[in-house]
């Protein structure tokens, strides 16, 4: 009698891990479908954002050129000018790359993906 009771008592303990099991799988499923759903709208915001803000920088870029040209009466010095500063700001911004973007990113994903739940 003891002996069927420790064996449905098990049975018991095995249904409920199987069922504890699959539930850890489903949880992390989900979970892993939302971190890569946040990534990949963060990466498509980012994209956006880039693009505008290259549109942007062209039409300013431009417009400072022609300013610069239209005060030199040279529209080459104008844009020769431009082409000089990007230059500057290229070398300035490869000098410090791995503290404005290791550091960024790496501050960035950790708040995302090391967030508790």
């Amino acid at each position: 009698m003891a002996f069927e009771e420790v064996k449905e008592n098990v049975e018991d303990l095995k249904q409920q891990a199987k069922e504890l099991l699959d539930a850890n799988i489903r949880y992390y499923k989900l979970w892993g479908f939302k971190m890569l759903m946040k990534t990949n709208a963060m990466i498509l915001k980012m994209i956006m954002l880039g693009i505008l803000a290259v549109l942007i920088l062209l039409f300013f870029s431009v417009a400072l050129a022609l300013g610069i040209g239209y005060a030199l009466d040279n529209h080459a010095y104008g844009f020769l000018i431009v082409g000089c500063i990007y230059l500057a700001c290229f070398f300035i911004v490869y000098s410090v790359r791995d503290k404005i973007v290791e550091g960024q990113l790496l501050a960035r994903f950790s708040r995302i993906l090391l967030k508790k739940y």
